[in-house]
């Protein structure tokens, strides 16, 4: 048993043995009656450090997977829009690509003709 539980129990058996009016048992009395609140002050201080700290708790696990989720949205959010550049420089460079072609094409003729030129004047 707890020492406190047994020191009253102890008390309780002077007082029925001795007088319940004298100043010495109402002092003791008192003592107890304090005794037993602080006893359940530390009971409920006790509960609720317990309770902030599973508390706690949960919002640290919370935390971690809020910071998962988030990391998993932005993840895929950059690979969108890496993969929208990429179309895009892709889209640019075949029409690049075709546009030399045409110019390509177009000034082929005057690269013959020039090359026709140079042999014939020598």
């Amino acid at each position: 048993m707890d020492e406190k539980v047994l020191e009253e129990i102890r008390f309780h058996q002077d007082v029925v043995t001795k007088d319940a009016n004298s100043p010495l048992f109402q002092i003791r009395e008192k003592e107890m009656e304090i005794s037993g609140r602080v006893l359940a002050a530390r009971n409920q201080a006790e509960k609720i450090v317990s309770d902030a700290r599973s508390e706690a708790a949960k919002i640290v696990k919370g935390a971690g997977s809020d910071a998962e989720r988030l990391s998993t949205e932005r993840t895929n959010t950059v690979l969108k829009e890496t993969e929208a550049s990429i179309a895009q420089v892709e889209a640019q460079g075949a029409a690049d690509v075709e546009a030399l072609r045409k110019s390509l094409v177009e000034r082929q003729g005057e690269a013959a003709d020039l090359v026709v030129k140079l042999v014939t004047t020598f």
